[in-house]
């Protein structure tokens, strides 16, 4: 598929964003092992989302699916059922590495796989701890690729220093760790998103947090199942906050956004930049921080963007980058070479296509530094197949000279399948 953007006279509007992507796997997977019911609205239906939950139904595990609605029937932690073949995640990191942790405690062998992106993709992060936790697990590349086949069951705690912070990482131990015979440690080296956490504690899992180290206690029975409302994804929000924020003319509303505090980078870079973003009616979503984000036409400066705030925004940057291609000044971002292993390598992918369009950007193997131009010239772009660089080169047309074509742009589907749309809606 091929889109082109102009840019508009203005962007004007009210935007309900796609839910959480996080936390809609995080619903299904998490409620699959738990006694009971569990009512789930506003449900993320993207490709990797339904990845997760086609998995799932694979498992024996009873979803039922009425628009944005689900009904998930847990049957208890070790509740499922060996499959009848390979399970399929897709494109969805996600699914592969967080019930690969569920798999770690079923007494069964099963294999999962993806597609052709998702098999060049770094597993051997969440296979080294499962394997420390007493799971076997085979896979390509001298175990470091998918397809994996896990062989689960009798699971042990241990303490561990994870080497990178991620939440994929952290969230496929505490699963495992759920069905472990005694108390797992994990430690992080910087904070990451805390959805699973959050979720666990409210399920009734003896989870203590201290600082950047976690210790989960086994859960002797089942997790009690979560009802909740899912809140809109700020990794989507974040196209229409940069959006507004480089138009001439923009005023634009984004409602009911998730701000939990492990995710909100994208909010703080930008005000950090100069933008004129107003947070405006805080409330909780059951255990989440909601609230609607006000951005209107802003004078942005650059910034430098590194360190521990880089797990707060790693699937912001490339349209970071789009706003950094037009502020005044140089933003420099450093110490996020996890994006070269993303559904495209992001470094490159970002800074190659921006610079058709003007940009200047230097590449630097774990970030770059981008100079801010007076104008971007509408190019044809192309987004690699990935869907957040689609979304990014979608902003940037917006206020490009001429015509900017993306092609592959129905990799939006992944995260955001009303995105053009909703672009649409915004231009008027």
């Amino acid at each position: 598929m091929i889109q082109v953007v102009r840019r508009p006279n203005s962007l004007r509007g009210k935007i309900f964003p796609p839910a959480d992507k996080s936390i809609s796997h995080r619903s299904l997977l998490l409620n699959s092992i738990a006694e009971g019911k569990a009512q789930v609205s506003n449900f993320l239906t993207s490709a990797d989302c339904l990845s997760t939950l086609s998995c799932l139904r694979a498992l024996g595990v009873e979803i039922a699916l009425d628009g944005t609605d689900v009904t998930i029937t847990g049957n208890g932690k070790n509740g499922f059922t060996q499959p009848t073949g390979v399970l399929d995640a897709g494109n969805s990191g996600t699914t592969m590495r967080l019930l690969s942790g569920l798999l770690a405690t079923q007494p069964f062998t099963s294999t999962i796989t993806g597609d052709e992106s998702l098999r060049s993709r770094p597993m051997g992060r969440i296979i080294d701890p499962l394997i420390q936790m007493g799971t076997k697990i085979e896979g390509r590349e001298d175990n470091r690729k998918a397809p994996l086949t896990i062989s689960g069951g009798n699971l042990h705690g241990i303490d561990y220093a994870m080497p990178v912070a991620s939440a994929q990482v952290k969230s496929a131990i505490l699963l495992a760790a759920l069905s472990a015979k005694r108390d797992t440690i994990i430690r992080q080296p910087a904070p990451s998103r805390d959805h699973t956490e959050r979720m666990l504690s409210a399920m009734g899992a003896s989870i203590d947090v201290s600082g950047l180290a976690m210790t989960l206690s086994p859960v002797d029975s089942s997790l009690k199942a979560l009802s909740l409302r899912v809140p809109a994804d700020i990794s989507s929000a974040a196209f229409w906050l940069v959006a507004g924020a480089i138009h001439p003319d923009a005023r634009i509303t984004v409602k009911g956004v998730g701000i939990n505090p492990t995710r909100d980078g994208i909010v703080e870079v930008l005000q950090s930049m100069g933008a004129n973003l107003i947070i405006e009616n805080r409330r909780l979503d059951g255990e989440e921080p909601v609230a609607d984000l006000v951005i209107k036409s802003s004078s942005l400066k650059g910034t430098v963007i590194e360190g521990d705030m880089i797990p707060r925004l790693i699937d912001e940057i490339p349209v970071i980058a789009v706003a950094a291609s037009v502020a005044e000044g140089t933003t420099i971002i450093r110490d996020a070479a996890e994006l070269r292993v993303k559904e495209s390598d992001r470094i490159n992918t970002t800074a190659s296509e921006l610079s058709k369009l003007g940009a200047q950007i230097e590449e630097f193997p774990d970030g770059m530094a981008i100079h801010g131009v007076a104008n971007l010239t509408g190019n044809q772009c192309d987004s690699h197949g990935d869907h957040r660089l689609a979304m990014a080169l979608a902003v940037a047309g917006l206020i490009a000279d001429g015509e900017t074509t993306i092609s592959n742009a129905e990799a939006v589907d992944i995260s955001y399948p009303d995105f053009w749309e909703d672009q649409a809606r915004l231009s008027g």
